[in-house]
Parts: structure tokens; C-alpha cells; sequence
């Protein structure tokens, strides 16, 4: 699995690389705010993982007790000198949802709402497809991924952006069909901490965003983090991307316009943070709530709380590259994963945006916590350095963690390439279409997506998600009665639209499904089930 905003395992982040011919070895910036003890060889070994996988910008922060130690690297923009430094802004993605789990521990202290309240009680209109599960989700239950929603569904809903308010999106979470029964299993998702998000507003009267910057952001002294699509400062990490070839993640870097985080999805993943910033929440969540001066951002029964496990995370082998980041076990507890490392329990999450990857983690028996962010998905270069610290802080023996992530990207790649190109010689291109190609434009609806539109401009066909402002482009013909996009926006990934015909030749309904093979799982076309929608009044001109 893997997660943008929205994450849960980030190896299945791991896309192809190549190499960046011609940039420049990352600048080096150290900021000590203390002196802790991370390893001897971090800056060097942090610049030949960015130099290896090509990342343009790497900041780490690493608290070992009471001291934090920050670290920055490189440029924050390919093509613009300003280097990162321990303020600069990266998007953290996923790491957002403990800040989401963290605000309703809050108001659990305050006695606004307790954890195995029921969200209809609290949130007046809240409903899933299922009537049990809308009369018995509570809010942990929102919050650890066992709804029956599957992996990552409804994440077209808001990504990569949307005209939709967050009540609106919480509405619509009604005509999700589930997958699996209520409390059956684990499966992640991001839709649900909307819901969180909106509870928050519901018990608080204040806005998520405006709840997180008052109780958490100034209490901390979290001077850089915003919310993403907040106005962002000059010293802000532009998001990087591999998008020019078959398969994102091969070909040189792009500058992003955007990290593809809307509004009304933020609780699950729009907040952006500075090296200093994380480190001081990092310090808080190790010391269980408590600040300096005796003060308290949360009880510690609340600390328990977020770190007690509830839905158990299935664990598979990984490859032989990278075997031994295989855990012997993981659970989901509220906003963050524990699971093992090395025989030493640790409290970790990992996040990803369109352009940028983070990864956190806390070791309670060393009292240490650290994270280590990139503005770029080249997600190798992130996990080499964040297994290199792990193995430094549970005293594992060294392992080159560039090496392997390196050869388990390369197989990967080639994999993907393989399968990509075995669909592609499947195809029958010269089969088909059965209709006119002016007889499949029209106005299509799903029940939770909203409507999309097929348009015929001169013998042409074009395609636009409606509320999804940007996400249109043309529709060109695969094989029979399926089409694939290009969209314009080559950040977006591309689908397969196959059109199912009545006995009578009229289209009875579309069906979706990735292009590529390692497309992340918030494109999640596979879960809308579009059919004409009769009152758009037919065809669109």
C-alpha cells in the first residue's frame, strides 16, 4: 500500500527513478538547537541518498530526550538557489492525522466528547451506506480504518482537488457501497478524518484549521506549520515529481504547481511543517502530553489513548532488498501505526502528497523520536535515511539502506514496466468502437463522485471530472468500447473509461480503472460506477 495525504505503508510509494543528470550534489545546512547524538555520518550519508535517488530537498528532525537536533539539505525549487534551512515548510501529508487524533484527545480532556461516543449523536446527518455501521461508528472508529470503506475509496472525491465543501464531501461518504462488513479488517482510508475534521468543528464551534492553529500550532511554538493551501511563506518546499514518462516516477523532475490537497480533506493530510516544527511535536508526543513549565498540550491518559492499538494491519514479506524492514507485527491506533522494529516497538506514520513524502517515528524504551522529509516522491532516498537513523538508535549493525532501497526500486521499475507493456500488447486497437464517437459524449453520474462529462469537439472526444477543477483532457480509443485519458495535467494519472453498451446499443454505464500498475490508490477510478445521467438532458455539445 501507499499514501499521498492520505498514507499507510509508503514502500508501495516506491516508484521507478532516474537519475538526474547534471544537478548539482545538495547543499548542507546544520542547525543544532542542542547536541544530541544522531549518527557521525548522517550529513554524509543523507546527501549520497539524495544524490543517489535524486531528491532536491531533505530536512530531519531528531529528538533524543529533551534536545532536538535539525538538519536541512539541499534547495527548496530545482532552478532556484534558496537552500532548505530547519524553517523551511514541507508537506507531511498523512503525519496530519495525529494532529487530527491529538485535537480530539483535547476536547476528550475537556469533557467536550469521550471515544466511544457515537458520531450520529455528535455530528447530527452523519451516515454510511450501511444503516449498523451509521448507528454504531464511534468515533475510534472513524479514526483506525476498519469502516468496511475499501483501500483508499472516495479519494476522488477531493483529490487531486475539488470544488466541493467538506459538508458536502461528508454527505456524500453516504453512497459509498462498503467492501467488506463493518469492523471486518483493516483498510485505509482518508474520508473518514473529514468526518473527524468536522466533529471537531461540530463539539469546538471552531474550524479543524482554526482548532489545530490554537491548540496545538502556538502552544508548541510551531512558527512555520500552516494548513497547505494557507498562504505560503518564501521558505516553503516546492513538491517534485517524475511525471514525463509511462510511469510516474521515471524521467527527470518537475516542479509541481501544487501538492494536490484540497480544503476538505485537510485533517487527513494538508498540514506543512518546518524541521523545528516537527521536532517540537515530536518532543511532546515522546513526553506524553507534557510541555515545558509544567504545562500540558494533553493527559497522559490521552497518550495512551493514541497509542493503544485497535485494528490489526496484516504483515507480508518484503522483498529481498529490503527483508529486513519486515515487521513481525503492526496495529492502527488513532493517527499512528505500532508495529516493530528490530525487536524494539515503535509508534511511526508515514505521509505523501503530490511531491513530497514524510516519515515519522517515536522508539519509546530509547526516547527518541525522529522524522525525515523530501520534497519530491522519490521515496528511496527518505526510507534509506530513516532506516539508517532507526538502525543507529535500537544499535543495529550498519546496513546500506541506499544500496537496497536502490536495487528494490530498480526490480520494482522493471516489474511495472514489464506488466505495463504486457496490457498494452493485449489490446486490440483496430477492435472497435462499436458507436459513433459522437454517441458516447454525455453527462455521467456516480452517486458519491457527482457527474462527469464526455464531450465531442470535432470528431474528437474530451473528458472532464466536473468537480474536480483541472482534471479533464482527451479520450482517446484503446480497444472495443474502452478508452484511455490524457489528461492535461501529466501530474494526474491516467485511466482506462470502458463503456457498457444495452442490448440496444445505448450506453447502460462506464467503468474505470488505473492505467498503471503502480498508480496509488487515491486514484481510486475502480470505485465509480458512472451511468447516464437522464436529467443533464443528453448529450454534451
Amino acid at each position: 500500500m501507499l499514501t499521498r495525504w492520505m498514507t499507510s505503508v509508503i514502500v508501495a510509494l516506491l516508484l521507478g527513478v532516474a537519475s538526474m543528470s547534471g544537478m548539482a550534489g545538495p547543499a548542507v545546512t546544520t542547525i543544532r538547537v542542542e547536541s544530541p547524538s544522531p549518527p557521525a555520518d548522517l550529513d554524509a550519508y543523507a546527501t549520497r541518498a539524495m544524490k543517489t535517488f535524486g531528491v532536491p530537498g531533505m530536512a530531519i528532525a531528531i529528538v533524543d530526550g529533551d534536545r532536538i537536533d535539525t538538519r536541512a539539505y539541499g534547495v527548496r525549487k530545482l532552478g532556484s538557489p534558496a537552500r532548505v534551512d530547519a524553517d523551511t515548510t514541507f508537506p507531511i501529508g498523512s503525519n496530519t492525522k495525529a494532529f487530527t487524533t491529538t485535537a480530539l484527545a483535547i476536547l476528550v480532556d475537556q469533557g467536550k466528547l469521550g471515544w466511544n461516543d457515537r458520531v450520529v449523536d455528535r455530528l447530527p446527518g452523519f451516515r454510511m451506506y450501511d444503516a449498523y455501521a451509521s448507528q454504531n461508528m464511534t468515533i475510534t472508529d472513524l479514526l483506525v480504518h476498519r469502516s468496511g470503506l475499501g483501500l483508499g475509496e472516495g479519494d476522488l472525491m477531493v483529490f487531486p482537488d475539488t470544488n466541493r465543501t467538506r459538508a458536502e464531501l461528508v454527505h456524500s461518504i453516504r453512497y459509498l457501497k462498503p467492501a467488506t462488513s463493518f469492523r471486518k479488517g483493516f483498510a485505509y482510508d482518508n474520508v473518514l478524518y473529514s468526518v473527524a475534521g468536522q466533529l471537531v468543528q461540530a463539539v469546538s464551534g471552531q474550524t479543524w484549521e482554526s482548532f489545530v492553529k490554537q491548540h496545538i500550532f502556538a502552544p508548541l511554538g510551531m512558527r512555520d506549520a500552516t494548513v497547505a493551501y494557507d498562504a505560503q511563506g518564501p521558505d516553503h518546499a516546492a513538491p517534485h515529481a517524475r511525471i514525463s514518462e509511462a510511469l510516474r516516477g521515471m524521467g527527470p523532475q518537475s516542479v509541481l504547481p501544487n501538492d494536490g490537497v484540497s480544503r476538505p480533506i485537510a485533517p487527513a493530510g494538508a498540514i506543512c511543517a518546518s524541521a523545528n516544527d516537527m521536532g517540537r511535536w515530536l518532543r511532546v508526543q515522546l513526553d506524553h502530553g507534557a510541555m515545558a513549565g509544567g504545562k500540558r498540550l494533553f493527559s497522559a491518559a490521552q497518550s495512551n489513548m493514541l497509542w493503544t492499538p485497535v485494528t490489526v494491519v496484516p504483515v507480508r514479506p518484503k522483498p529481498a532488498p529490503i527483508a529486513a524492514t519486515t515487521a513481525d507485527f503492526a496495529e492502527y491506533a488513532l493517527g499512528f501505526f505500532v508495529t516493530d522494529y528490530r525487536g524494539h516497538k515503535i509508534i511511526t506514520h508515514d505521509g505523501g502528497v503530490l511531491g513530497g513524502l514524510s516519515e515519522v517515528v517515536i522508539i519509546p524504551d530509547k526516547h527518541v523520536a525522529f522524522a525525515v522529509m523530501i520534497n519530491s516522491e522519490d521515496a528511496g532516498a527518505m526510507l534509506a535515511v530513516f532506516y539508517h537513523l532507526l538502525d543507529h538508535y535500537v544499535d543495529a549493525p550498519p546496513t546500506d539502506w541506499i544500496a537496497n532501497f536502490h536495487e528494490f526500486i530498480d526490480l520494482r521499475q522493471v516489474a511495472a514496466l514489464k506488466a505495463l507493456h504486457a496490457g498494452q500488447q493485449q489490446m486490440h486497437p483496430q477492435r472497435g468502437p462499436s458507436l459513433p464517437l459522437q454517441a458516447y459524449a454525455g453527462v455521467y453520474r456516480d452517486p458519491w463522485y457527482g457527474t462527469m462529462t464526455i464531450s465531442d469537439v470535432q470528431g474528437k472526444l474530451r473528458i472532464r471530472f466536473d468537480r474536480s477543477p483541472g482534471m479533464q483532457g482527451a479520450l482517446e480509443h484503446a480497444q472495443y468500447d474502452t478508452f484511455r485519458t490524457r489528461w492535461s495535467d501529466r501530474g494526474i494519472e491516467d485511466a482506462y473509461v470502458t463503456f457498457d453498451l444495452n442490448p440496444d446499443g445505448s450506453i447502460a454505464a462506464i467503468r474505470m480503472k488505473p492505467v498503471s500498475p503502480t498508480a496509488d490508490f487515491s486514484w481510486d477510478y475502480q470505485d465509480l460506477h458512472f451511468v447516464p445521467d437522464n436529467a443533464a438532458g443528453g448529450a454534451a455539445e
